[in-house]
């Protein structure tokens, strides 16, 4: 096959777009492999894990009609996709002092999952590309190496998404299950069992992807429960955990400094009733209101000047402000403001280390474990961010429609899940 020909060209084409077409499931590995790479290695554990993907995949797209010819390989790499796709829900491990690996660690071991996930979910999808290079190297090493900038972009734009909604780790680690689930449901060997016993196969999607999801929730709620539990146990234990003992002072008396992240939400009204009852019974307290703005996107910061994102974010602030400020005034409790624009929970850990505060008094959604699995709480953050203690006020009970749709939203989609896997 000459280089600069139509066939040539029209092959290339067609490995180009069947390595797009199959790259969604490697993006998906990448981010999640490299979201707890430290951020400013994340970029070259992406880049190197899709360059050893590409010469995994390249070698394997020349034996793989021969590799599956091995009794039991599709469902052994399936099994292995199994446990990857449950490794990636969990966070970077720790060692036994509770510190986490060192970046070098981090990054190799972040590209050796990459590498090998891809060739385990290479094993069926490389038939493609072999079948379209028509027994040319040359034509999968350039599809490939022409479709790395595409794949990589693609996990960046899913790791900055993984940011922002925590829970699409929950999302992505279903799509590598799914993967798993539909390679081992295609192994040869298998094919007159699963023919005989037809349920087997919508059964096995299940049982993977509600397993894996499962357990991976599972683990990190427990250790979530265990590192909030050590946290604010070492907070009770710190002498200046409590009202009665106040570091800070004033003229000679003893001032306790209390910082109070307000949001708006019938939430922070608790915490600042909390406040207010404890400044009846001793008045030697200064208080800090602080309001924290989620910034702009950086696409629609620049067309907004300066001045008028900081208006807006200092009206949005007044708003949330305000039944707060009516209510101390109300019972003549003095404080002070503070409006920030930024993330939330690093800046009211900085705010009670710059304003040398005694205690953060903040009030949490009485939400359910799902719920508090699937979103990014400001308060687990706080209290993984700051040394100063915190108080912790439960707000609301949660609502009907969290408490019943969650489930049943759950539920519904295991159900579709089945048909599908049955169709």
């Amino acid at each position: 096959m000459e280089l600069i020909s139509t066939e040539f060209l029209s092959a290339l084409i067609a490995i180009i777009i069947i390595d797009l077409v199959l790259a969604g499931d490697n993006a998906i590995v990448i981010a999640l492999a490299a979201r707890n790479v430290p951020k400013h290695l994340q970029k070259r554990a992406m880049i190197w894990g899709a360059v050893g993907a590409v010469a995994v995949r390249s070698s394997l797209t020349m034996v793989v009609v021969w590799l599956l010819r091995i009794p039991g390989l599709l469902f052994f790499g399936g099994a292995i996709l199994v446990w990857i796709a449950y490794k990636l829900l969990l966070p970077e491990p720790e060692d036994d002092n509770g510190a986490r690996l060192n970046a070098a660690d981090s990054v190799w071991g972040a590209i050796r999952t990459i590498v090998i996930a891809d060739l385990m979910m290479g094993l069926d999808n490389v038939l493609a590309v072999a079948g379209a290079a028509h027994g040319s190297f040359l034509l999968v090493i350039l599809g490939l190496l022409i479709s790395i900038p595409i794949v990589v972009w693609g996990s960046t734009m899913i790791m900055k998404f993984i940011d922002r909604f925590p829970a699409f780790v929950y999302v992505g680690a279903g799509v590598l299950a799914w993967t798993a689930a539909k390679m081992m449901a295609g192994e040869p060997l298998l094919r007159p069992f699963y023919a005989d016993y037809k349920l087997v196969v919508p059964l096995m999607f299940m049982v993977i992807v509600a397993g894996v999801l499962w357990a991976g929730f599972v683990k990190n709620h427990r250790r979530w429960e265990s590192r909030i539990s050590a946290r604010l146990a070492s907070f009770a234990r710190q002498p200046n955990a409590n009202f009665a003992n106040p570091r800070s002072t004033t003229g000679g008396n003893a001032m306790l400094k209390v910082l109070v992240p307000v949001d708006g939400s019938p939430n922070s009204l608790h915490a600042v009733r909390h406040v207010v009852n404890q400044f009846m019974k001793s008045s030697a307290m200064e208080i800090h209101l602080l309001n924290v703005q989620p910034p702009f996107s950086r696409h629609i910061a620049r067309f907004v000047s300066k001045k008028n994102r900081n208006d807006f974010h200092r009206d949005e602030g007044e708003k949330a402000l305000r039944p707060i400020k009516h209510m101390l005034g109300s019972f003549g409790v003095p404080y002070s403001v503070h409006i920030e624009v930024g993330d939330k929970a690093k800046l009211i850990a900085e705010a009670a280390r710059r304003l040398r505060c005694d205690q953060i008094i903040m009030a949490t959604a009485r939400k359910n474990s799902l719920t508090r699995m699937i979103e990014d709480s400001t308060t687990n953050n706080v209290l993984e961010l700051t040394d100063v203690p915190v108080e912790i006020i439960a707000g609301d009970a949660v609502s009907k429609l969290e408490r019943y749709g969650i489930p049943a939203g759950i539920g519904t989609a295991l159900a579709l899940l089945i048909v599908a896997a049955a169709d």
